[in-house]
């Protein structure tokens, strides 16, 4: 019989990272605690390490971040095109001068 994937909610996560990265608790401790399994500790902790500086970033610094709004989104794919041609055109108009 197959063995199902154990999926752990983004709450238990960020506990378990918590724990991690305080150092208060050996891994051992937060394994018995949270039920988990050693791997998913250091894997957890080592990510958020990773990503809180993105998090401290302002975001025109930062990477660029997938738009929420759709129509905000639909809008900024109609002008980079627009703007290709715009620069072509004022370029072609350029050599006619």
């Amino acid at each position: 019989m197959p063995r199902t994937r154990k999926t752990h909610s983004p709450t238990l996560k960020a506990k378990v990272t918590v724990e991690a990265i305080k150092e208060q608790r050996t891994v051992s401790e937060i394994v018995q605690t949270f039920r988990i399994h050693p791997n998913l500790v250091s894997s957890w902790k080592r990510q958020a390490l990773e990503l809180l500086p993105e998090i401290f970033t302002p975001q025109s610094a930062g990477p660029a971040r997938p738009e929420t709004d759709p129509e905000k989104a639909e809008l900024y794919r109609q002008i980079g095109p627009m703007k290709v041609e715009l620069d072509f055109l004022k370029k072609e108009v350029s050599l006619l001068d």
